[in-house]
C-alpha cells in the first residue's frame, strides 16, 4: 500500500536548510519516491498554518518509504534539515477503495 510523507516546515536557519534543499534531490532519486508537491507559499483555505513550506511526497509502501528515510546517504544530508529548519513530519497511509 502507498503512503505518503507530508511534512510542514518553518526554515529557521536559511543557510543550512539550503544546504539541505541542494543535496535534497540527488538523495530522492536514488529511491523509489516520488515528489509531488514542494511549496514554500502554500495558500490557506481554511484554518491557520504556522508553517512556510510544504512537502508531499509519495512512496510504494511503508518500507520504501524506511530504506530512504533510514538511509545513511539522507542521514548525511538531514543534518542540515535538523539544523536549518523545525516542523511537523505526518507519515500517511494511501487510502484503498
Amino acid at each position: 500500500m502507498s503512503v505518503y510523507v507530508i511534512a510542514q516546515i518553518s526554515i529557521t536557519d536559511p543557510a543550512a536548510y539550503g544546504r539541505y534543499q541542494a543535496k535534497f534531490m540527488d538523495v530522492f532519486r536514488q529511491f523509489r519516491g516520488r515528489l509531488l508537491a514542494a511549496d514554500e507559499n502554500p495558500r490557506v483555505v481554511e484554518g491557520e498554518f504556522g508553517r512556510e513550506k510544504v512537502v508531499l511526497m509519495e512512496f510504494p509502501d511503508r518500507e520504501a518509504f524506511e530504506e530512504w528515510a533510514f538511509s545513511p546517504e539522507y542521514a548525511e544530508i538531514a543534518k542540515d534539515r535538523r539544523a536549518g529548519s523545525e516542523g511537523v513530519v505526518l507519515l500517511v497511509n494511501a487510502f484503498n477503495s
